[in-house]
């Protein structure tokens, strides 16, 4: 074989070669490369490897949207220090939180920042504000607070709802868990229509259960569903430990897009309520009622105008049991904390419809809810700390 036709086969060969590189670069497919390493594919939200599931893309895609409205919130204390007396700040303890607005609003749980000297809010990762409280309800344990910052650093979270969720739907939360920030987790929803304990001892209804990972520091953080919006704010865990133990609970966003807003606009939740005050349910149980016993009624109030009536004195000392609340809207009424949690539900200027007995005789009656203060619900007996 002669050298020429060696060379021109040779030259032919890289030709073919190069050829078939720049066709394949012209159709899309990225060329090898060395060793094990795998080809980035770009998504609009997200820079990942191929391989992955849908249900991978899809979390990394929420995670790197949401991510940015969660905040980490430290909750500090002043205190004296031993030799000169001189105020210190002393980190109290932390939690998470989410932007609300582009106003500067950030939603926590009230048990994050309860008893706070100052408070520090940890925007993106490597910027710090101080922060005030605007508003506080600790019965639903919620609070609003608000700091100064640009609006470009401020990214509100899609608000979805909580009546529609449904056992066993996928969520994500977000949050500091024991300080380390910008943490996710994820689960399903494993229950709906719990209902726990506030601060206050007062009961929070409609609460959602969920096995995505919760620990100290994640409070006041979000539960999304798959699409990235909030169904509700991480709030408490059962655990014997302490820690996770794969039951976390969230209250539902239905109630924060109702708190939420008073708390901007009041610093506090208007309540509203019937005008009355009533007997705590141990005394109700030892006297064999079944229901909620009105102690008194305000004079004026929609109660009054409506003829109901309280407790009162008879001869010989005897206590004679007025008008007892059995039902409010169809929903059957046993306990106090029962009537206030339907009550929870509507606002000022709402009609409701009670159905009361006295002496064994039942009435119903419409009412306009008024707004009134808390201490006119409960008798000073029954008053829970906060």
């Amino acid at each position: 074989m002669k050298w020429g036709t060696v060379l021109f086969a040779i030259v032919a060969f890289v030709l073919a070669a190069l050829a078939v590189i720049f066709s394949e670069r012209d159709g899309g497919i990225h060329p090898a490369l060395d060793g094990d390493a795998k080809p980035e594919i770009h998504s609009k939200d997200a820079t990942v490897l191929p391989g992955l599931g849908n249900n991978e893309l899809t979390t990394i895609s929420v995670f790197e949207r949401t991510s940015r409205s969660v905040v980490f919130i430290v909750n500090r204390a002043v205190r004296r220090d031993l030799f000169f007396f001189n105020p210190v700040d002393v980190p109290k303890g932390s939690g998470s939180g989410i932007v609300w607005d582009e106003s500067g609003h950030i939603v926590t749980n009230f048990h994050v920042v309860y008893g706070a000297d100052a408070i520090t809010i940890g925007l993106g990762r490597d910027r710090e504000y101080e922060a005030r409280v605007v508003g506080a309800s600790p019965d639903h344990d919620l609070a609003v607070l608000r700091v100064q910052a640009q609006k470009d650093q401020l990214i509100p979270l899609s608000i979805g709802t909580s009546h529609d969720v449904r056992v066993g739907q996928n969520v994500l939360a977000i949050g500091n868990p024991f300080g380390l920030d910008y943490t996710l987790t994820t689960g399903v929803v494993s229950a709906v229509g719990r209902s726990i304990k506030s601060m206050t001892g007062r009961t929070i209804e409609g609460v959602i259960q969920t096995d995505a990972a919760i620990n100290p520091g994640n409070s006041g953080g979000p539960l999304l569903d798959g699409a990235g919006r909030l169904i509700g704010i991480n709030t408490q865990i059962v655990s014997p430990s302490g820690a996770f133990a794969g039951i976390g609970f969230a209250i539902p966003v239905d109630m924060v897009n109702r708190v939420v807003p008073q708390l901007i606009r009041y610093g506090k939740v208007v309540k509203a309520g019937i005008g009355v005050s009533v007997l705590p349910d141990t005394v109700t149980v030892r006297w064999g009622v079944r229901g909620v016993v009105i102690r008194s009624v305000v004079p004026g109030g929609p109660a009054d105008r409506a003829g109901l009536q309280g407790i009162r004195a008879a001869d010989g000392g005897r206590v004679v049991v007025g008008d007892v609340v059995t039902a409010v809207d169809g929903e059957m009424v046993r306990t106090v904390d029962g009537l206030l949690a339907i009550l929870d539900r509507h606002g000022v200027g709402d009609l409701v419809t009670i159905e009361v007995e006295r002496e064994g005789v039942p009435r119903t009656v419409t009412l306009t809810l008024q707004s009134i203060d808390q201490a006119a619900v409960l008798s000073p007996n029954d008053r829970r700390r906060s």
